[in-house]
């Protein structure tokens, strides 16, 4: 019955020290939703798919952008390239600018359960990871 004891807790102490370690593991290969509504008139929201090598795709509120996050523990930078140049009305070409803008502040991120924070500068982003 010892034995029984033992191994559940071995088995528990792992997966508390799995789920710890992928809390606090980036995650490349998945998208990021940032935690918005979309903008009056529109579906669309702010979309970062991030692939194992740090190479983004970004989708912004109305063009997209290709950058390079750099990770290293908790902090992580963001470099853009340039983006597309889709006709868009001034509030989403102004959102757009706004998020490349806090994206180049960025210094440092956490998890949060399911979110994925970007900090730096006067403004954090909040992102979603798909749950499904």
């Amino acid at each position: 019955m010892r034995c029984v004891g033992v191994a559940l807790g071995l088995v528990l102490a792992a997966t508390v020290a799995g789920h710890a370690q992928a809390m606090s593991e980036f995650p490349f290969g998945k998208e990021l939703f940032l935690d918005v509504r979309p903008m009056k008139g529109s579906k669309r929201i702010p979309i970062i798919e991030v692939s194992e090598n740090g190479a983004a795709a970004i989708d912004l509120w109305c063009n997209s952008v290709q950058a390079q996050l750099v990770v290293l523990n908790d902090t992580v930078t963001v470099m853009t390239g340039p983006q597309t140049n889709r006709a868009c009305p001034p509030e989403r070409a102004r959102g757009d600018q706004d998020i490349i803008d806090a994206l180049a502040q960025v210094t440092r991120w956490r998890r949060e359960g399911d979110s994925v924070l970007l900090i730096g500068g006067a403004r954090t982003l909040r992102f979603r990871l798909p749950t499904n």
